[in-house]
């Protein structure tokens, strides 16, 4: 009964992650198409970064501290590119570069979408293996 509240506590992590990507997303898109003005989008995006940082690092830990060995080594490096960005200093997004940078963070964007769901397909198959298990 355990490992099923684990894998459906990590499952509803993921999906937070995925709704703050897709929000982000979808800032940078309403950019784009000029229907938010710079400040407006950045900001936004810039409110919920740190927290998805945050989001990640706790689930990754939580993946070490269960022993969750896969999954752990499988978000270890969406973890150390995120800690690299902070550490650099890129991690926000500039008001007055966001034009020349659309590109750039839109495809950052997707190709942290796309991993996050393939931890989440992961963390999918595993509780759904755990609710078979349950059940015998």
């Amino acid at each position: 009964m355990v490992t099923l509240w684990l894998w459906l506590f990590s499952f509803f992590f993921l999906l937070g992650l995925l709704c703050t990507l897709a929000f982000q997303l979808m800032c940078l898109v309403d950019l784009e198409y000029d229907y938010i003005n710079p400040y407006d989008s950045a900001s936004r995006i810039n409110r919920v970064v740190l927290p998805e940082f945050i989001a990640q690092g706790v689930l990754c830990f939580f993946f070490f501290l269960t022993g969750n060995w896969l999954t752990f080594v499988f978000s270890l490096p969406y973890l150390c590119y995120n800690v690299r960005l902070y550490m650099e200093q890129r991690h926000l997004v500039d008001v007055t570069e966001i034009y020349n940078q659309l590109r750039w963070e839109k495809k950052q964007r997707f190709l942290k979408i796309g991993y996050v769901i393939l931890l989440f397909f992961l963390s999918l198959f595993w509780l759904l293996s755990s609710i078979s298990v349950e059940d015998e």
